[in-house]
């Protein structure tokens, strides 16, 4: 008697025992890495020396760094297409979709496991996979057949009952669920949902689900792989892909949600978190600026049908800036083919590539003290590229009712609700590149800004360094590394991309730190929700950050920072926090025989008192960390 989560984890364990809480380490089956985060983790891959990939399937997209402003993005797409081809792995071209979307149609597969350079990778758990969002390295060493490391989840059932009423939709569950469990509800868990709801929702509303599951903290969320993935699976022209898979028992959950799909209302997330959800009705009135239809979260065929089929034959409000990002090719060309392409320009919307754009700054910045509606996954500060706006998150049904009537109303006023018409695919795999049975004679492009990794060195037995910075709970990814147009081109230079760390909270953060000769960084709760991007580790270690000390952590996060030999530390009493200030000198003694304990004894030398924090981590991740890093780790193994 198992759940879906629990049966595809012993499938592929492969070291430790499946027990809530302790480490196991799992095989990776498929592998999805994206340009923003994959080129490092191919840098990554190359040092480790091996000639091939060694997973069953291993994809690299370009989908991120799409503003060719400059020299920077084309450079990485040329390495990231190189090395694709040297080391065995599919390469989905720029203009081909946004990684999640096209995965899901191309080659997300149940019961299979998926681990991907992006915190959204869980978006393929709507289509049965256990898909799991990491940095970088720890992709790397999976695409080269390592294993990968993860704390037993505990097993949370979602029961869905009923159905959704009209003008609610897939985007409204997992705000209801982020509205009752906020961003770090989901730490440790796997959301698992089940019951006669499900096979009310399609594949791509359950992958609307999964996806944003990454904001509540969730290691993944997973829909069991039915009638509805054998349909959708056969569509792709991927039956062959399908297997049955459901829970066995509802004694196999560790807890179980109730969710009655006919009680869930319209939702919006409201600024600045995607935590802070409301009811539509409260925000009913308030004046918008721009909204955006897209995101890996809401692109499919059937959320631009929606919006489509609602603006034939009307206008968009002419205070409104309204742009349309199609999730992927496929879903571009099928809108094209049946009309509803013409339909959305002629209403007078923007029509973007397939990418994900706007939604990590990349173009389509909204007015300064702006109000952005988006059907996206987040909304954090300054992340829409305007560091005053406000962005709010909801579904595609109330995006469209906000950009014609120019402020947040009910959908409902909008009439009968638009029938979808349930379109054949033509599949078109052209811009997804194969590579050669031998790529050993390929050369790798390396332009300009293609920069080699920091070097890593084995931990110091002593620290005596500044508090750099101290922030507050929920410091995001973003907030340590931001994303932007002006930023995200400088992913493969680590030292350029270092004079942006922390730059939305302090700008002066990257002098002082180097000035400093390094140092602490302190923070709150859930310190480095968000993306997976690794980078908000490796800029900090090349300015010199020994360690980071907070009261919790954010899972991705705290693995990258192990990844890359900083000591992710938490406070034994979270009281001590407040007793530290930014410019405290802290002094750690006998470091690489604490870590092996697993308490620290730190000196505030400047106030004279001394706190005691946990390595709240695995014996595995000590000697990664006494060994100054995974690859330094790799390489010594």
């Amino acid at each position: 008697m198992a759940s879906v989560t629990e049966k595809i984890l012993k499938a592929h364990l492969k070291d430790g025992r499946y027990e809530a809480g302790k480490e196991i380490g799992i095989k990776i089956d498929d592998t999805l890495t994206q340009d923003a985060t994959g080129t490092m983790a191919y840098l990554e891959f190359e040092a480790m020396g091996l000639p091939k990939v060694d997973t069953e399937l291993s994809v690299s997209y370009v989908d991120h760094n799409m503003l060719q402003t400059d020299f920077k993005n084309a450079d990485d797409h040329d390495y990231l297409r190189s090395v694709a081809a040297k080391y065995g792995v599919l390469y989905s071209r720029a203009g081909n979709g946004i990684c999640h979307q096209v995965h899901l149609e191309r080659f997300a597969r149940p019961g299979k496991t998926l681990l991907g350079s992006d915190s959204h990778t869980p978006t393929a758990g709507g289509a049965g996979s256990l898909a799991i969002g990491a940095g970088g390295l720890d992709v790397a060493i999976a695409m080269g057949g390592g294993i990968f490391y993860l704390d037993t989840p505990k097993v949370v059932g979602v029961r869905l009952t009923g159905r959704l009423r009209a003008w609610v939709s897939a985007k409204d569950i997992i705000l209801e669920m982020l509205r009752r469990f906020d961003v770090k509800g989901g730490v440790g868990k796997v959301y698992e949902y089940f019951g006669d709801g499900v096979k009310t929702l399609s594949v791509p509303e359950r992958a609307t689900i999964t996806n944003m599951g990454a904001e509540l903290g969730a290691t993944t969320s997973i829909f069991p792989s039915d009638d509805v993935t054998k349909d959708y699976l056969k569509m792709q022209e991927r039956e062959k892909d399908w297997v049955e898979m459901h829970h066995d028992s509802d004694s196999d959950f560790s807890e179980i949600i109730e969710l009655d799909l006919a009680k869930i209302e319209p939702l919006v997330a409201k600024p600045h978190s995607p935590g802070n959800v409301a009811s539509l009705k409260e925000l009913e009135g308030m004046k918008v600026d721009q909204v955006i239809v897209g995101s890996c979260t809401n692109s499919s065929f059937r959320d631009l049908m929606v919006v489509a089929t609602i603006l034939k034959g009307k206008k968009i409000n002419p205070n409104v800036s309204f742009c349309v990002l199609p999730g992927s090719r496929q879903v571009y060309s099928m809108i094209a083919r049946n009309g509803a392409l013409a339909d959305l320009i002629s209403a007078g919307a923007r029509i973007l590539e397939s990418a994900c754009g706007p939604c990590i700054g990349m173009g389509q910045a909204p007015r300064s003290g702006g109000v952005t509606v988006r059907t996206f996954n987040r909304n954090f500060e300054g992340r829409c590229g305007t560091k005053d706006a406000k962005a709010y998150l909801c579904s595609p049904e109330v995006a469209v009712a906000a950009a014609l009537y120019g402020q947040f109303t009910n959908p409902e006023k909008l009439g009968g609700y638009p029938i979808i018409p349930h379109d054949k695919p033509m599949i078109d795999d052209s811009m997804i590149v194969k590579p050669p049975k031998d790529g050993s004679k390929i050369e790798i492009i390396r332009g300009p800004n293609i920069k080699p990794l920091p070097q890593m060195k084995p931990l110091d037995d002593e620290i005596r360094k500044e508090v750099l910075i101290k922030v507050q709970d929920n410091v995001t990814t973003d907030h340590i590394m931001p994303a932007g147009a002006q930023i995200l081109p400088l992913r493969s230079n680590i030292p350029a991309i270092s004079e942006f760390v922390f730059s939305q909270i302090d700008p002066s953060f990257p002098k002082r730190a180097k000035e400093k000769g390094g140092g602490f960084i302190i923070g709150g709760e859930n310190y480095g929700q968000g993306s997976s991007r690794e980078h908000a580790a490796i800029a900090p270690l090349y300015l010199g950050v020994k360690a980071v000390i907070v009261k919790s952590w954010a899972r991705i996060h705290k693995g990258n920072l192990v990844n890359f030999g900083i000591v992710p530390l938490t406070f034994e009493d979270p009281k001590d926090y407040d007793r530290i200030a930014q410019g405290d000198m802290l002094e750690i003694k006998d470091l690489r025989d604490a870590i092996k304990k697993g308490i620290i004894t730190i000196r505030d030398s400047t106030k004279g008192f001394d706190f005691n924090a946990k390595v709240d981590v695995s014996g595995r991740a000590m000697d990664v960390l006494l060994d100054g890093g995974e690859i330094n780790h790799v390489k010594r193994k």
